[in-house]
């Protein structure tokens, strides 16, 4: 998503390669065509053409489709200096406010007017490069400063800043079109504004929470699989607790071998945490997977509030898990059950899926809008490792 709003500040065209046919990808696409810009698709590229690029309003029913919509806020206002959206959709999963984003944007000069749920963003001289301190390392504040920052007047720093592989990638991407960008990865990121930056070739890197349901899938179904195309460092929080529930992992170049013929044993503790820590998106995978461990697990949710909604949908199926607060507690049970459910969320939705690979009988999952966002053609890709799933 930020890669696709970054597009906005090159002034030729950009390939994006490996991007996948996701929903959130269509809609990026969408809000991208209404500001002008010409998109196309071919295979697993998607060409981005700014020459056209007039308009500085998103529409609000283009910006509820996605919550990561935000990250077009920064792009928009360093390219254009002018910005009007409404606040984002997206899954449900609590308050995530972006008080972060605005404030940062201030900083650096922008004038921004809240009324009626819509960010009215103007720069009446020229946006300026400032320091920048984040109470919390946020990811979509991070993005939206360096979008912002690349055309910017002068030298931004971001501290306290997000250290996500997609930051990383992000960078990447801009250095790649001729930003000048150091230190990301790291909790202090530095850059120098430049005049102007332009298209390039660019592919997108490998995703990390995708690799981790796939492993997941093995796990819950005491299977084998080989994964292709994966960063291992992009999955070293995730790698140990897999291997603590009893699952084999081995890393041989870009390819990740696991074998879960062994019951799955339950983790004492999982605490969801920014990176380098285990991931929030990884969290309804790994529960899925626990439901069938011998013993209990607790895991502790410190991102969002709301993300434990799933729990009422893998109980459907047999599962044992209490919450209360921030704390899962989960038992172990001998066998799920297919049942009429439910997807919540993006990730939630996965962890359905999940659980229905492995229980007894047929699992409905009612609502895959939500999947559909971040995984593409889930079912006939878990249909060729051996699934019995179709979409109806």
């Amino acid at each position: 998503m930020p890669l696709l709003a970054a597009t906005l500040l090159g002034k030729t065209p950009t390939v994006l390669h490996n991007c996948p046919k996701l929903s959130d990808v269509f809609a990026a696409s969408r809000i991208l065509t209404y500001l002008g810009c010409k998109c196309t698709r071919e295979n697993d590229s998607v060409i981005v053409d700014t020459t056209n690029l007039t308009h500085f309003e998103v529409s609000d029913e283009l910006m509820r489709e996605m919550r990561s919509s935000i990250v077009f806020l920064g792009a928009i206002l360093g390219r254009l200096g002018r910005c009007r959206l409404s606040f984002p959709g997206g899954c449900e999963l609590g308050p995530r406010p972006i008080d972060l984003h605005i404030s940062a944007l201030r900083q650096m000069g922008a004038v921004i007017k809240e009324e009626y749920g819509v960010l009215d963003c103007s720069v009446p001289k020229e946006l300026k490069g400032a320091t920048i301190s984040l109470s919390f390392p946020s990811v979509g504040a991070t993005e939206n400063i360096m979008l912002a920052a690349v055309l910017a007047k002068g030298d931004t720093v971001i501290r306290n800043a997000a250290r996500e592989p997609e930051i990383v990638d992000l960078a990447n991407f801009l250095n790649t079109c001729g930003a000048k960008i150091r230190g990301y990865g790291e909790s202090t990121i530095y850059i120098t504004g430049v005049d102007e930056i332009y298209g390039c070739d660019y592919t997108v890197m490998p995703d990390r929470i995708v690799a981790a349901t796939y492993i997941g899938a093995a796990a819950i179904t005491n299977g084998e699989l080989c994964i292709n195309n994966i960063c291992e460092k992009d999955l070293e929080s995730v790698i140990p607790v897999y291997e603590e529930m009893g699952c084999s992992l081995y890393v041989y170049k870009n390819k990740l071998f696991v074998n879960a013929a062994r019951p799955l044993k339950p983790v004492k503790t999982i605490r969801t945490m920014p990176y380098p820590g285990f991931p929030t998106d990884v969290q309804a995978i790994i529960m899925a997977c626990l439901c069938k461990a011998k013993g209990t697990s607790v895991i502790v949710e410190t991102i969002f509030e709301n993300r434990y909604k799933h729990v009422g949908e893998l109980m459907r199926m047999g599962a044992d898990i209490k919450v209360e607060g921030k704390v899962a507690i989960v038992q172990g049970v001998d066998q799920l059950y297919g049942a009429q459910v439910c997807a919540t969320d993006l990730r939630g939705g996965a962890a359905l899926v999940l659980a229905g690979l492995s229980a007894e009988g047929q699992t409905v999952i009612d609502d895959i809008r939500h999947i559909d966002r971040g995984y593409e053609s889930i079912e006939k890709n878990f249909g060729l490792i051996g699934a019995s799933i179709k979409r109806e």
